[in-house]
């Protein structure tokens, strides 16, 4: 096997987490995968990985092997894309991380029709409870919520979003009146855990821009990891939900939930699509996400 192959195979067996999931994944036995790492380490000198069949954890030098094995495979397919004429197919692996609901609704389904544009090209989509780590698992697409970290990555706005204030009128029928960010606290709130965050320190922006932010402290008896079984809690009316306009602007829009306190809005939530600085030349990671990009638009109404 040439050093380009040994690369390839790494690669694999490292996303895979185990020796039994690499051999599933290449068609493998997992003694022929097993033999196939060894006769690899032997060759370098180094031991790249502590493993069991069902785990794997990279040593020190596993994980520069990964890392740089990755860029190196990049560079030789955008140097072959670039060779090639500019209508040829786009070929190589684009590997993509989004988060559950978000990556469900939107992201898949223009995964599938870039796709069907570029038969060539292999596309993985890891859907994640929480954004992976920017230099985890050889990702060279994550589409995260909120502000783009300032470093080497180059961020592309995917989706304006921001989050918002709403019950379902069966709960706002016979619940205290809901005047001011203060009466939240006579009201039964639904608690959303996401990330790594203060989960009933709820945050809004006033739309008279002459008042400052204000953050209120919430509380409900209903509460989930799940941000879609909380938008079922509110309209079923279990109580209050400050949620993404994407994710309840269809339920706005029908009646089923109704916004409140319109004087005040949730924090600004848009969702970036990040990449590596050095993919900026890469053909298929820029046409991916010049593709998500205005394949997007549309799918949510723009924000009132």
């Amino acid at each position: 096997m040439s050093p380009v192959d040994d690369l390839a195979f790494f690669q694999r067996v490292a996303q895979a987490g185990s020796l039994t999931g690499a051999a599933r994944e290449l068609g493998l036995s997992l003694s022929a995968v097993s033999k196939r790492l060894q006769q690899l380490e032997s060759r370098l000198g180094v031991s790249l990985a502590a493993r069991t069949t069902r785990r794997l954890a990279l040593t020190a030098e596993g994980e520069r092997y990964l890392k740089r094995g990755a860029m190196i495979l990049d560079d030789l397919g955008d140097l072959e894309n670039s060779l090639r004429d500019q209508s040829a197919a786009l070929s190589g692996r684009l590997r993509i991380n989004a988060t559950f609901g978000f990556g469900r609704r939107h992201v898949a389904p223009l995964i599938s029709r870039f796709a069907a544009l570029h038969p060539q090209l292999e596309l993985l989509l890891e859907l994640t409870s929480f954004p992976a780590g920017l230099d985890e698992q050889g990702f060279d697409i994550n589409i995260r919520v909120g502000e783009p970290p300032e470093s080497r990555w180059i961020a592309r706005r995917l989706l304006a979003n921001r989050r918002v204030l709403c019950a379902a009128p069966s709960y706002l029928a016979q619940a205290p009146k809901l005047e001011r960010l203060e009466d939240l606290a006579r009201h039964r709130c639904l608690i959303v855990r996401e990330i790594d965050s203060d989960y009933s320190l709820w945050r809004f922006e006033a739309t008279d821009e002459a008042r400052t932010p204000r953050a209120i402290r919430v509380q409900g008896r209903l509460a989930s990891n799940d941000a879609e079984a909380m938008t079922r809690m509110a309209l079923d009316g279990h109580g209050v939900l400050l949620r993404s306009w994407w994710d309840v602007h269809e339920h706005l829009a029908r009646g089923e939930l109704v916004a409140l306190l319109p004087q005040w809005q949730g924090i600004r939530a848009d969702f970036h699509l990040l990449y590596a600085e050095r993919a900026r030349d890469s053909a298929r990671i820029r046409q991916f996400v010049d593709f998500m990009v205005n394949e997007m638009k549309g799918r949510v109404p723009p924000l009132p």
